[in-house]
């Protein structure tokens, strides 16, 4: 298989959490260039309860899907509760030498007895190659009503096949265990592994692409959620983004380390945690001045497993002071530590797609601005983040920001007649008040009956 740099370009959703109908895109998603370019940042702002983080869910469940896991049973609460079923549509470019893949993701979820399933997936695909598009077709169709055939259309499935009636019958096997457990048809381990198989025939281009997309979603997707920021401020834990190359494979995941006093580590995590300190440390002290990152070794200390471990806890440095425990520091710069490792991989990787709800979360506006603004100017990869600091406005292109909108049949926009001069923020605080654009994108409120209403709850509280 070829190495591919793998591109989300947009993301539509369909009757999950209070979104009917919504599609975001990334700024560069129309383009058709041979080449990844440079960064992509896509920041989604709006009132809240209008629909921002309902594209953060959707990825982290998009990501657990792509990597064969079995449907999350909470995905069913982010159903619209008026609705039977919700859809998820994605969008990706896969650059290869010469070669463009224009690929889309399209999966079906209906809710039935109180319990969720894929009722449909399938993945269509355009090849620019030589000057030439091909039409974008379906190259892979699963419904799971459809029990009689293994995949449509025939023609693909012949050339996956070929003469030998034990695949078929694997493809069989492979669609029943993915039903049992759930789990996606195209991207379960059963039928992924046979459909990623070198090919010689006109299926190899599409081997290729399942491949892609299933590595992307491993390897380079990371969805940061608000749950992440919860653990911070609980002041529990302190949960760290991280990708590293170890011994020529990478690693990826969140490490937790505990806020409320030292861990005890294996070796090997042990020595993990001190190549992700490497990693945050090179860029911390010019974000934080003067800070570092230092793993204070307590010396060895037996697991439960009675293999020898070390008792190491996470220090901060400070140039002219004595550490401190990390978890002495605010809130905000906990947060940066927990998601900087993910933005230096996203910088330095065009294939990274890093996507984090409220970005804005405890960090200085004009340090949010600042490390957009990098990131824009100079990174390689993708950025997806809500926000409610409007710093972003000010310091990003207008392809850069889309906006929700009290309208649940069309839910994101971009902001329209913005032009070069214009203060993007400006206009969009005017857009609130005086409306102008295609949709409203904030629902009226009334600073006197709010006033009204909390004078009339404070006199029940006097008069109880």
């Amino acid at each position: 298989m070829r190495d591919f740099v793998v591109r989300l370009a947009s993301l539509t959703l369909k009757n999950i959490k209070n979104v009917k109908n919504g599609s975001v895109f990334m700024p560069m998603a129309n383009e058709r260039k041979f080449e990844s370019g440079g960064a992509e940042i896509l920041g989604i702002y709006g009132q809240n309860g209008s629909g921002k983080t309902a594209i953060v869910d959707a990825l982290f469940f998009l990501q657990r899907i792509m990597t064969g896991h079995e449907l999350d049973r909470n995905m069913i609460d982010y159903i619209d509760t008026d609705a039977s079923g919700a859809e998820i549509h994605a969008e990706f470019k896969l650059f290869g030498k010469d070669v463009l893949f224009e690929v889309g993701y399209h999966i079906c979820f209906i809710k039935k007895y109180g319990e969720i399933n894929i009722d449909r997936e399938y993945l269509n695909c355009a090849v620019n190659q030589d000057g030439a598009r091909t039409n974008k077709n379906i190259f892979m169709d699963y419904q799971r009503a459809e029990t009689d055939t293994v995949f449509k259309p025939q023609k693909r499935l012949d050339e996956l096949v070929g003469k030998d009636k034990e695949i078929k019958m694997d493809l069989i096997v492979a669609r029943k265990m993915a039903e049992k457990s759930n789990c996606s048809y195209i991207f379960g381990e059963s039928s992924r592994e046979i459909f990623c198989k070198q090919f010689d025939n006109d299926f190899r281009n599409y081997a290729i692409v399942i491949s892609a997309l299933f590595n992307f979603a491993l390897k380079d997707l990371f969805v940061i959620r608000n749950a992440h920021s919860g653990m911070i401020t609980a002041n529990f834990i302190l949960p760290m983004a991280f990708c590293v190359e170890k011994e020529q494979m990478g690693m990826k995941g969140d490490f937790v380390v505990p806020l409320t006093g030292p861990v005890v580590l294996d070796a090997e995590k042990k020595e993990l945690l001190h190549a992700i300190i490497n990693q945050i440390n090179t860029v911390l002290y010019t974000i934080i001045p003067g800070m570092s990152l230092d793993m204070k070794d307590d010396g060895r200390q037996a697991l439960d497993s009675g293999e020898d471990g070390w008792k190491v806890e996470l220090m901060s440095v400070r140039e002219g002071k004595k550490p401190i425990p990390i978890r002495m520091e605010s809130d905000g710069i906990i947060k940066i530590v927990s998601i900087l490792n993910a933005l230096i991989q996203a910088f330095g990787n065009p294939s990274i797609c890093l996507v984090i709800d409220e970005l804005d979360a405890g960090i200085f506006e004009y340090m949010l601005g600042e490390l957009l603004d990098v990131f824009e100017k100079s990174a390689k990869g993708q950025l997806i983040f809500t926000s409610h600091n409007l710093r972003a406005l000010e310091m990003l292109d207008k392809e850069s920001i889309m906006f929700s909108t009290v309208n649940p049949n069309n839910r994101y926009i971009h902001m329209k007649n913005v032009k070069d001069t214009n203060n993007l923020r400006s206009m969009y605080i005017r857009s609130i008040t005086l409306g102008g654009q295609d949709e409203t994108i904030y629902e009226e409120t009334d600073s006197l009956k709010i006033a009204r209403a909390f004078r009339k709850a404070g006199r029940s509280l006097h008069n109880e």
